[in-house]
């Protein structure tokens, strides 16, 4: 239903008070809408306040909310510098005021307004901090203050100094100096958090290009394979091979088909160098070097039949 006037809205609000909020999806239309939701008076306020308080009235509840939508809108706008949709601001500011709602006490002399202003903030700054970056950029209550201040400051610089280059994105050290001071922290905390601020996202794991070849991202060489199941139990059944499994296949040789295997395959000097060779072999069993070959390739076939109970 369009909302043409203020008593309408009044009407509407006093009859259901989420009928004036326009189904989701059309921002424009939200925005529009609560603008035009009327402000309660102080009395109404403190009414309103004590009949939650008192009697858990949903309704006096939703017209506290309803009254200071607006007060969401214009905090939300603070914040589209962070590239988060307009939308999601307002609906975790939404739920800052909620709370505040919750939470507020008539008797304590200060207006909702004031009280939900800080709810308002710390949900929409939670959002910031939870989806700005995947590797958190702040993470104790220090941080998160410096956040915030040094982005802001960041911004006053550029926009009080005509001759700054506005496309230069690091800070000078005048302007490090300054925001140290007038921050209270250490020079190294405002670097640090600069650094923070001014590192891209990188996907891990980017999609396929336009000609169908699969990107290289670091997911390529960050991944630790040695640890995934499937490798780990072939890394098992490997190291039982090299153990269990040739131990006991050199054992249902003869002795000389054994030493054959392990002079040719198993042998290795303190020089790197192998074993004895064919013709080594030869002349110490008295035979010719292609026996020993006939001897060598009988093993190994015994040996495989052996290994293959180990697969």
């Amino acid at each position: 239903m369009p909302l043409q006037t203020t008593s309408t809205t009044t009407t509407l609000a006093t009859a259901n008070p989420w009928a004036v909020v326009p189904p989701l999806g059309n921002l424009d239309a939200y925005v529009t809408a609560v603008n035009r939701l009327p402000m309660l008076t102080l009395e109404e306020e403190q009414r309103y306040a004590r009949e939650l308080r008192e009697d858990n009235n949903l309704e006096a509840a939703g017209r506290l909310v309803l009254s200071h939508l607006r007060l969401v809108v214009s905090v939300s706008r603070q914040y589209l510098g962070y590239g988060l949709p307009h939308g999601d601001l307002i609906q975790e500011g939404n739920i800052g005021l909620m709370k505040a709602v919750k939470r507020f006490d008539p008797d304590q002399g200060v207006r909702l307004v004031s009280y939900a202003l800080h709810w308002i903030k710390a949900e929409i700054h939670e959002y910031i901090l939870k989806n700005w970056r995947m590797v958190k950029v702040a993470t104790t209550k220090a941080q998160r203050k410096l956040f915030f201040n040094l982005r802001s400051m960041k911004q006053g610089f550029k926009a009080d100094a005509a001759d700054v280059d506005t496309h230069r994105e690091t800070l000078s050290e005048h302007e490090i100096d300054a925001m140290a001071e007038q921050l209270k922290v250490k020079r190294e905390e405002v670097i640090e958090m600069e650094t923070r601020m001014s590192g891209g996202d990188v996907l891990l794991d980017p999609s396929p290009s336009d000609d169908g070849e699969q990107a290289f991202g670091p997911i390529a060489y960050l991944s630790d394979a040695a640890h995934e199941p499937v490798a780990m139990i072939e890394s098992r059944q490997r190291d039982e091979l090299a153990t269990q499994g040739i131990a006991s296949a050199l054992e249902g040789l003869d002795a000389r088909s054994r030493r054959i295997v392990e002079e040719r395959w198993l042998k290795v000097n303190d020089d790197g160098s192998g074993g004895m060779t064919l013709h080594q072999l030869a002349a110490e069993y008295g035979v010719s070097a292609e026996r020993i070959r006939q001897i060598e390739v009988a093993a190994m076939k015994k040996m495989k039949k052996t290994l293959a109970g180990f697969a």
